[in-house]
C-alpha cells in the first residue's frame, strides 16, 4: 500500500515538472531571426529563368497545329512577365507521356535544371508533363529538392509545385491522367481485336509490295526480285550474312532505300509470312501501356491468320521450308530439308537413318517411322529360340558383359547430350572417314554403316593423320536429346556403349545395344557419405576404374549376373534368313512427315533462278 502511494506521488511530480517547462519563457527574452519568404510564382521582384515544356502524343501532321499553338502561347505568356527570361522551349512531338522513353527534350530539360540553368518550368497540363504517376511525382520532388528549388506550373490545373499544399492535388490529377491513358490503351486494343476478328489487317510497307488506294498489297516486280533471290539463296545453303553481302554488292535497296544489308535485315525478309501471301496478325503484344515495350506473342493474346490474303512472291511450301531451316540453323544444317528414311529390308530392316544436324524430328517420329514397315507389332511378344539338332544347348549360359573387362581397345561410343566420340578401334573397322548412323527405336540398337561424303546424313567420324584414321568428335545437339528421350537417359550424364562388328563378305555394319550402357561420372561430381562436399580424390587403397578422372557406373541389376542369357543376347542382334543378302547399304523409303510433304523448289531450279535473277540485277545496275 505504501509502495503504491509512493509511485503515485512520483508520477504527479513528473507531470508537474512537464507543465512548468511548457509554460515557456517571456517572448521579450527571445531574438527571432525571420525566414526568407517562400518563392512565389507571381514574385515581380525576382528574375526567373523560365523553361517551357510542350508535347503532342502523335506525329500526325494534323497535330502540328496543336504543337505550334502551345509554343506560341507560352512565348506570349513569358513576354507578359518582364522579370521572366525564356531559356528554351523543350518540345517532344509524336511521343507518349506514359514513359520517358524517347522523350529526348524532356530529359534534356531535366539535365539543364540540374546544371542550374532553369528556375521555373511552365507546361499546359499534368498530362502534357507526364501520364505516369511515378514519373510525374518523382520529377516534381526531384526538382523541388534542388538548391535553389525549381517549381513547375501546370496552367490548366493552376498548380504550382512549390506551394506546400500542391502535392495532394497533383497526385490526384496525375492518377487521373494515367488512368486516362490506360482507358485509351484498352479502347485501342479492343478496336484492333474487332478489326482482326473481321479479317481487317494492318499491312505496313513491305519489301516486294506497294499499296494501292485501298491499302491492299500489290506486288512490286523490281523489289520482288530481291525477295525471291533471298529465299532461293537461303534454300540453296547460303547463310543470312552471305546473302546480305551479295545484296550489298549488287546495290539492291531495302524498303527504306538503304543499299547496305545486314544479316538481321535478310532474316526479317525470310521470316515475314506476307511474302507467301498470308497475313498473321498480332505477332507481338504490349504487356504494359506505361513502358510500351512489346514482346513476342507466345499465345498470350489471340492471333489471326488469313491465308491467300494477297498475291504471293514465294510459294507457301518454300516459305515453310525456310522457317524450318532457320529454326535448325544453329545445328549447322544448310540448304537441305531432311527426310525421315526407314530401311524396309535387309539386316537393317526397321532402322531409321539419323541426321545429327536436324532437330525437327522428335523421338515419336523415329518410333513411328520404324513401326511403319511392320505389319503387326506386339511389344509383349516373347521371342523363342529353337536349338537345332547337334547344337549345344546354352540356355543356362550367360555371355559375360564386355563392359566388365578392359574397354580401352573395344568398339565403343561415348555420348553426351550434345556430342558423340568414337573409339579408335571403332573407326578402324571402316576405311572411310564418313559414316551414317541408324537407330531401331523399339529394339534400342544403334547401327553404323560406311557412307560417302555426299550423303545427306553423312557425318565425319574420323580424319586422316600420319597414314591412319583417328577419331573425330561429332556434334549432335540436334538429334541426341531425342536419343536420350527414347532411352530415358539423364541429359546431365555421359554414357558409353560398346558394340560388335557384323560382316557378310564386303557388307559390314557396327551394332550397339543401347540397353547395355555404362554411365561415365566425373570424380568431382560424387558426394561424400557424411556431407554434400564433392570428393576430389580417393584414398590410396581405392582406385576407380578407368583412371581417377571419372567413375564408370553400371545398372544395379548387373550385380546379380555376369551378363545376359545366351539366347536373349542373340535375339537382340538383327538377323536375316540364311542365303539372303544383307543389303546394309539400301537407302530405304521415306516416312511421310511435314517436311517430306512439302513441295519445295528443287535445287536445280533454285540454282537456275539464282543465276537468272542475279544476271537481271546486274543488267539493271549497269544501265
Amino acid at each position: 500500500m505504501i509502495e503504491n502511494e509512493q509511485k503515485l506521488s512520483s508520477s504527479d511530480q513528473q507531470k508537474q515538472k512537464i507543465r512548468e517547462r511548457y509554460k515557456g519563457v517571456d517572448p521579450d527574452e527571445l531574438d527571432v531571426i525571420p525566414a526568407l519568404p517562400q518563392q512565389r510564382l507571381d514574385d515581380e521582384n525576382r528574375t526567373q529563368r523560365v523553361a517551357v515544356y510542350a508535347r503532342v502524343s502523335t506525329d500526325d501532321p494534323r497535330q502540328t497545329s496543336s504543337y505550334e499553338l502551345q509554343k506560341n502561347h507560352y512565348q506570349d505568356v513569358v513576354s507578359r512577365h518582364p522579370n521572366w527570361l525564356l531559356i528554351d522551349i523543350y518540345a517532344d512531338e509524336g511521343i507518349s507521356g506514359t514513359s520517358l522513353q524517347h522523350r529526348d527534350s524532356f530529359i534534356r530539360m531535366i539535365e539543364d535544371c540540374k546544371a542550374g540553368k532553369i528556375d521555373l518550368i511552365i507546361t499546359k497540363s499534368v498530362s502534357r508533363f507526364a501520364r505516369n504517376v511515378l514519373d510525374c511525382i518523382g520529377h516534381v520532388r526531384q526538382l523541388a529538392a534542388m538548391h535553389p528549388p525549381i517549381g513547375v506550373f501546370f496552367e490548366t490545373e493552376n498548380i504550382y509545385t512549390l506551394n506546400s499544399n500542391s502535392e495532394m492535388s497533383l497526385s490526384f490529377i496525375s492518377t487521373l491522367a494515367q488512368e486516362e491513358s490506360h482507358t485509351k490503351s484498352e479502347i485501342m486494343n479492343s478496336s484492333i481485336e474487332m478489326r482482326f476478328k473481321r479479317g481487317i489487317f494492318l499491312t505496313p510497307a513491305l519489301l516486294g509490295y506497294d499499296q494501292d488506294e485501298n491499302g491492299n498489297l500489290v506486288v512490286n516486280e523490281e523489289e520482288a526480285k530481291t525477295v525471291r533471290l533471298i529465299f532461293f539463296m537461303y534454300l540453296y545453303g547460303y547463310s543470312t550474312q552471305e546473302i546480305a553481302d551479295q545484296l550489298t554488292t549488287l546495290k539492291r535497296r531495302t524498303k527504306k532505300g538503304n543499299t547496305t544489308w545486314s544479316s538481321g535485315s535478310v532474316l526479317g525478309v525470310l521470316q515475314n509470312e506476307r511474302h507467301c501471301g498470308d497475313v498473321l496478325a498480332r505477332k507481338t503484344w504490349t504487356p504494359s501501356y506505361l513502358d510500351h515495350k512489346s514482346k513476342k506473342n507466345k499465345q498470350d493474346r489471340n492471333q489471326y491468320r488469313k491465308k491467300d490474303h494477297h498475291e504471293p512472291i514465294v510459294t507457301r511450301d518454300d516459305f515453310i521450308a525456310v522457317q524450318k531451316l532457320i529454326g535448325n540453323a544453329k545445328y549447322g544444317n544448310k540448304g537441305i530439308l531432311p527426310e525421315l528414311t526407314v530401311i524396309s529390308n535387309g539386316i537393317l530392316r526397321g532402322f531409321v537413318l539419323i541426321n545429327l544436324r536436324w532437330a525437327g524430328f522428335k523421338a515419336a517420329d523415329y518410333r513411328n517411322a520404324s513401326d511403319s514397315i511392320y505389319d503387326n507389332i506386339d511389344t509383349d511378344a516373347i521371342q523363342t529360340v529353337s536349338v537345332k539338332s547337334g547344337d549345344f544347348d546354352l540356355r543356362d549360359f550367360e555371355i559375360a558383359r564386355g563392359q566388365f573387362f578392359d574397354t580401352s581397345n573395344k568398339i565403343s561410343i561415348r555420348l553426351s547430350s550434345s556430342a558423340l566420340f568414337f573409339s579408335t578401334e571403332c573407326v578402324r573397322k571402316f576405311s572411310t572417314n564418313y559414316v551414317e548412323l541408324l537407330i531401331h527405336p523399339r529394339e534400342k540398337i544403334l547401327a553404323i554403316r560406311p557412307s560417302k561424303k555426299e550423303s545427306k546424313n553423312a557425318i565425319q567420324w574420323s580424319k586422316p593423320r600420319d597414314g591412319q584414321n583417328i577419331p573425330r568428335q561429332a556434334a549432335g545437339s540436334a538429334f541426341l536429346p531425342n536419343l536420350y528421350d527414347l532411352l530415358g537417359w539423364n541429359p546431365n550424364l555421359r554414357y558409353r556403349i560398346t558394340g560388335i562388328k557384323k560382316q557378310q563378305d564386303c557388307d559390314t555394319v557396327l551394332l550397339f545395344d543401347l540397353k547395355e550402357n555404362e554411365i561415365l561420372i566425373s570424380n568431382r561430381s560424387i558426394s561424400a557419405d557424411d556431407d554434400e562436399t564433392p570428393v576430389t580424390s580417393f584414398s590410396e587403397d581405392v582406385t576407380p576404374l578407368n583412371g581417377k578422372s571419372q567413375i564408370v557406373a553400371y545398372p544395379s541389376e548387373w550385380g546379380d549376373s555376369f551378363g545376359n542369357n545366351y539366347y536373349a543376347n542373340t535375339t537382340a542382334v538383327p538377323t536375316i534368313e540364311d542365303g539372303q543378302d544383307w543389303n546394309s547399304q539400301t537407302q530405304g523409303i521415306v516416312y511421310p512427315t511435314e517436311e517430306s510433304a512439302l513441295s519445295v523448289t528443287s535445287h536445280e531450279e533454285i540454282k537456275e533462278e539464282i543465276r537468272s535473277i542475279k544476271e537481271s540485277m546486274k543488267e539493271a545496275s549497269d544501265e
